[in-house]
């Protein structure tokens, strides 16, 4: 007969205490062996979010290269390339059928305005109009030569001249009468002349115009300037002396334009410094304010400049370096003059001011 309480309800029996221990046990069983697989689970996503966010940091490292501010003189320049031409060149002919009677000159004799050079059977001598080199002599003594016959030349080697086209983007910046530089780098030769014509008249090229300017050049301390030679015409514009003097690589700019250099943190991390540049050659650049003399700057390395998202992604997960041959390399170039000659150019292109090579002085 069946267990009934007083209060008329029927008591658990052991088999049912048994049924629900054995149900409570699987249970308990189940959420432990669910809280292993997650802690399994989350064991396994932390070593791989660590695994990535290391080869994220790896990905995204940014590499900054050292330079090292100094003082010096600054100075950048127009640059153009044009041909060594004589000024003074003249061929003398024989006015008339005659006979050579008498040379006075040798080939490569140096003579004197209005020396004798040649005397002809019909009376006529022909004398030098300019101080000169004698360059040329087609005929001897006793030859006979006609009306028109080329006997002589004379060229002026002392003083010449070379011809350059200026653009119409740098023609408001030369003048007649400014200084100027003349380099033959053949025979390694660099005279100071200025600027003898421009002329705004006439002009050349299709989409832009070019207007020629000569310099004379006084070439008689040099031996061996000839016509035809490549010159370097080097036009001075802007100078600045005694100021603080930054490599151009380690200017960064804004979406703005705006110039600004990374300076390393107490903490060792990189913050943007605004500053104010000067004259620049294209190499060099002059620093009015944000930097001072002898202090090291930093500019990402040029092999890794950022795009938009490497630059976000950097500053999630990146870390940084310093290119230490780098550091060595511009770590203190010394106080000097940091000149430069933008290319003007003769071609087809625009010329207009560009990069420059820097020099330096000890």
């Amino acid at each position: 007969m069946s267990n009934v309480s007083a209060a008329g309800t029927t008591a658990p029996t052991a088999v049912t205490k048994d049924r629900q221990t054995s149900s409570q046990r699987k249970c308990k069983h189940k959420r432990v062996r669910r809280l292993i697989i997650f802690l399994i689970l989350l064991a396994i996503l932390g070593v791989a979010g660590w695994i990535t966010y290391q080869n994220l940091r790896d990905e995204y490292r940014v590499t900054y290269d050292p330079y090292t501010a100094t003082t010096g003189n600054i100075s950048n320049s127009l640059s153009f390339s044009g041909t060594m031409q004589l000024i003074n060149n003249k061929t003398y002919s024989a006015s008339s059928s005659a006979k050579v009677r008498e040379i006075y000159v040798k080939v490569g004799d140096l003579v004197k305005e209005g020396d004798r050079l040649m005397r002809l059977s019909d009376g006529t001598t022909i004398s030098a109009d300019f101080d000169g080199k004698i360059n040329k002599i087609n005929y001897e003594k006793g030859d006979e030569v006609n009306g028109g016959d080329a006997l002589i030349q004379l060229a002026d080697f002392d003083n010449m001249r070379v011809s350059i086209r200026i653009g119409e983007s740098n023609i408001t910046a030369v003048n007649i009468g400014q200084t100027c530089r003349v380099t033959v780098s053949s025979i390694n030769a660099t005279f100071e002349s200025a600027i003898s014509a421009i002329d705004y008249a006439s002009y050349t090229g299709n989409n832009v115009a070019y207007y020629t300017t000569t310099i004379d050049v006084d070439t008689s301390g040099v031996d061996n300037v000839y016509p035809g030679m490549q010159a370097t015409v080097t036009i001075p514009q802007q100078e600045a002396n005694n100021v603080v003097v930054l490599k151009m690589d380690a200017i960064s700019t804004q979406r703005d334009n705006s110039a600004f250099v990374y300076k390393q943190k107490e903490d060792g991390t990189m913050e943007s410094v605004p500053v104010t540049v000067g004259v620049s050659n294209g190499n060099y650049v002059e620093i009015k304010d944000g930097v001072s003399d002898g202090e090291t700057v930093y500019a990402v390395a040029k092999d890794e400049q950022p795009s938009t998202m490497t630059a976000l992604f950097s500053n999630m997960f990146g870390s940084q370096q310093i290119n230490n041959n780098n550091r060595q390399q511009n770590r203190n170039y010394g106080q000097g003059n940091f000149g430069g000659g933008a290319p003007g150019g003769n071609g087809g292109m625009n010329p207009n001011r560009g990069t420059g090579t820097g020099t330096r002085g000890n």
